[in-house]
């Protein structure tokens, strides 16, 4: 299971996807999405300056 993004909180920062070592993530309409490629590594969770990510 991918994480997950709760678009509501997303604020569009790019960081997540900066922080994603598989390049599983990517801002679509400056809102964060995350594909099968996630590896559950849990880097996007603590780097979201929103809490708006979840394993």
């Amino acid at each position: 299971m991918a994480a997950v993004i709760d678009k509501e909180k997303c604020i569009g920062c790019g960081r997540c996807e900066d922080v994603c070592p598989v390049g599983a993530i990517k801002l679509e309409n400056n809102k964060a999405t995350i594909n099968d490629d996630c590896i559950e590594c849990g880097a996007c969770v603590g780097e979201c300056p929103v809490e708006a990510i979840s394993l």
